[in-house]
């Protein structure tokens, strides 16, 4: 199992460090021998100029977007920003990409939100297509290139891409867009991973896998994952709370949340709807405390670095092989060491490649 890096948005109160910082914490992480730093968007700062920047102060470690939206950007301008950023990071890009969810699908992007599987299908299909630089002809139910009974004609990528494989992951959830990523993708991202629950994801993926590659070889489960170290495992899992909740209780709907609906499906049904009718109320502070701290231990790494390494060696056991940190410093030096006492951990396991 390997160790990566996941930034959070740039420019929200309270939610990443400021730029420099980020910086400062990839580079750590590229001398600590973690192999991949991720960025992230929604509706803050976007995932790809920071990556560009940082691909400017890095030489080893590998770059990728976790994830970039689907409803931004048209499949061929996914094509060219991967091209352009993998010339930039020689060769470092990993092309991560996701279908966000129907809030800000339709109210940010102003993109409907409907047939998500069947949308990311043939969006995939038109990214590889363009990599590989074919003439882009594609007639798809949601897609196509060109437009009929107009001027435009099926163009090729005027670049040469440094690689016409970019790997490519799929950010996924729910049960149905897991097996999709098995079945097209070379990675799934997830999030909220539960080593407990383990068998049920990778099942998933085995047989999305079975329809096309046969089985999971060279595939990478990347799972982000928050990490909060120290003595007192309570306080830990207090500096991973307000995330966590603000994922189960708001992002999206009340009908169409993904991290409730796996939060309840893996354990803990009642304490999901609790957290999302009190958050959706605007009680955050009493949706906060009714996160339960078994959840926060389930899906985190809290605690003593004998502890970590224990749970590594779960996730590990789980079939994780990239665990991509999210770290919840109060200042730079705390997350620095954050990353050290991973590495650290990561070594006591046994379980790194």
């Amino acid at each position: 199992m390997r160790l990566g890096l996941n930034l959070r948005y740039l420019g929200h109160p309270g939610a990443a460090a400021p730029p420099r910082e980020s910086a400062r914490y990839v580079r750590e992480a590229e001398r600590l021998g973690f192999s991949v730093a991720w960025t992230a968007e929604v509706f803050s700062s976007d995932s790809v100029s920071l990556l560009g920047w940082l691909a400017a102060q890095t030489s080893r470690i590998e770059l990728g977007t976790a994830a970039m939206q689907i409803p931004a950007r048209s499949p061929a301008m996914t094509a060219m920003t991967a091209a352009t950023l993998d010339l930039l990071s020689e060769g470092r890009f990993r092309l991560g990409l996701g279908v966000s969810g129907p809030q800000v699908a339709e109210g940010w992007h102003g993109a409907r939100f409907d047939k998500p599987l069947a949308r990311t299908r043939e969006y995939v299909d038109i990214v590889r297509m363009a990599l590989q630089r074919k003439a882009v002809a594609y007639d798809g139910e949601h897609y196509r290139l060109p437009l009929p009974a107009g001027p435009g004609k099926a163009l090729q990528l005027g670049m040469r891409p440094r690689r016409r494989h970019v790997p490519l992951y799929l950010a996924a959830v729910g049960p149905a867009n897991t097996r999709l990523a098995g079945e097209i993708a070379d990675g799934w991202l997830c999030v909220f991973f539960q080593p407990e629950f383990g068998h049920e994801s990778m099942t998933h993926l085995r047989t999305g896998a079975a329809r096309t590659r046969g089985d999971l070889q060279g595939f990478d489960v990347v799972a982000a994952v928050p990490v909060a170290a120290g003595g007192d495992l309570t306080q830990c899992a207090d500096r991973v709370r307000t995330f966590t909740t603000h994922y189960v209780g708001g992002m999206g709907s009340r009908r169409h949340n993904f991290y409730h609906q796996l939060m309840a499906r893996t354990g803990f049904p009642q304490e999901a709807d609790q957290v999302q009718q009190l958050y959706l109320a605007g009680r955050l502070r009493a949706a906060t405390e009714a996160m339960p701290e078994e959840f926060l231990d389930r899906t985190a790494l809290l605690g003593s670095a004998d502890r970590i390494a224990d749970r590594l060696q779960a996730y590990a056991e789980a079939g994780v092989t990239t665990l991509s940190a999210m770290i919840f410093p109060d200042h730079a030096e705390q997350g620095i060491a954050t990353l050290r006492t991973l590495a650290k951990a990561l070594d006591k396991a046994g379980v790194g490649d």
